[in-house]
């Protein structure tokens, strides 16, 4: 009997943990569209580094899970011209991820291609990398 009560105590540790730190991680990263759109290279450098240092979290990590106005961050960057912003994104994102889907359906390369923003120094460092 005892042995069950510490197990659901266990679990109800862990999860109340894993929300908590989902929080805070969120709160974290609650202006990094701001960032972005903004170019602020060394802005957005400290706040992954933070992020990273606080969370043990990358950017692969919580890429796929930010959107600015039904965006990803780096198509944001390309959209507002944020070069400085949109080729460090693209530099620490891994090759492989760069290539696949994102939550609308289409890669980086489709979207750039339909948009024709080929010229972009984003869209160019990233098709580059890619």
């Amino acid at each position: 009997m005892l042995k069950k009560v510490l197990v659901a105590s266990l679990f109800v540790f862990l999860g109340t943990t894993a929300s908590t730190a989902n929080a805070n991680i969120e709160s974290s990263l609650a202006n990094i569209c701001d960032i972005v759109k903004s170019n602020d290279k060394s802005e957005l450098r400290r706040k992954m580094r933070t992020v990273q240092n606080d969370y043990g979290a990358k950017l692969r990590d919580y890429y796929s899970g930010i959107t600015c106005n039904g965006k990803s961050l780096i198509k944001l960057a390309i959209i507002n011209d944020a070069e400085d912003a949109g080729t460090l994104l693209v530099k620490k994102m891994p090759k492989s991820a760069l290539r696949e889907e994102e939550h609308d359906g289409s890669s980086l390369k489709a979207w750039i291609d339909d948009q024709g923003l080929q010229d972009n120094p984003v869209s160019q460092a990233l098709l580059d990398r890619i």
